[in-house]
């Protein structure tokens, strides 16, 4: 029996653990943002970013930077972002180490997948907004713009906006994750997914018609990936609940 000393003493180790993988978790992303800025450094990290509206703009067009210190910080953001994002395994990694002591050995082959295709999955919808969306919308949006307009985008408003795009696709895409998840915990069933797989995709669009510009190339960009995806989890989310179900609760 514990006394009351053994239980403080155990929620001071939890605090201490926990101090120490956010530490973990704070290191990897600084030792990735000082990478980044050595190679390829901020500006070029820019560059990078830009380019799909750069392609889209008359040649020799170039973004303007309507802040005093806008060039230098925003860069700096930029990198920032991108670092977080790239360090994010590491980051899951940190918080799976804390809360695998505490689970048990059916719920540790549910977490450990759950947290690398989450992150995947993140990744993959960041990738496939900036090759794939990135350059339609804005040869849609050039295109579209009167003869008469010049565009030149502020590069604190083109950050933002493709900051708020990235993290709908990558948000989007943990579609399967969190139909895994509904399913594991009993909230719904697979099948009653599937029957309601007409609202899904309705919900899908609409979801991207608010999240995307308003244009049919961005919000279908979005909306078709989320239908699939949908449709992916409906797909592993029985072999999930298989390979984590404790064994009493087989029986």
């Amino acid at each position: 029996m514990s006394t009351p000393n053994q239980g403080e003493e155990t929620f001071i180790s939890h605090l201490i653990e926990l101090r120490d993988r956010l530490v973990k978790a704070t290191i990897g992303i600084a030792v990735m943002c000082i990478g980044l800025m050595i190679w390829p450094g901020p500006s070029r990290i820019y560059d990078i970013i830009a380019e799909p509206m750069i392609a889209a703009l008359p040649v020799g067009s170039k973004m303007i930077a309507t802040g005093v210190v806008s060039p230098f910080l925003v860069p700096m953001k930029v990198t920032l972002v991108i670092a977080i994002i790239l360090a994010l395994p590491w980051v899951l990694y940190q918080l799976w180490a804390f809360v695998a002591p505490g689970l048990y050995a059916h719920e540790k082959r549910l977490i450990a997948p759950l947290v690398i295709s989450s992150s995947a999955l993140f990744m993959g919808g960041v990738a496939f907004c900036y090759f794939l969306v990135f350059g339609r919308v804005f040869h849609f949006i050039a295109e579209f713009s009167p003869q008469s307009i010049a565009v030149t985008p502020d590069i604190e408003n083109y950050l933002d906006f493709v900051m708020s795009m990235c993290l709908a696709f990558g948000a989007a895409f943990e579609v399967p994750v969190v139909v895994v998840i509904l399913v594991r915990m009993g909230l719904v069933t697979v099948a009653k997914l599937k029957e309601i797989r007409p609202y899904a995709v309705v919900g899908a669009f609409v979801i991207a018609a608010i999240v995307t510009p308003p244009d049919a190339v961005s919000m279908f960009s979005l909306a078709i990936p989320m239908c699939l995806l949908f449709e992916l989890g409906l797909l592993v989310a029985p072999l999930f609940v298989r390979i984590s179900t404790a064994p009493e609760e087989k029986v």
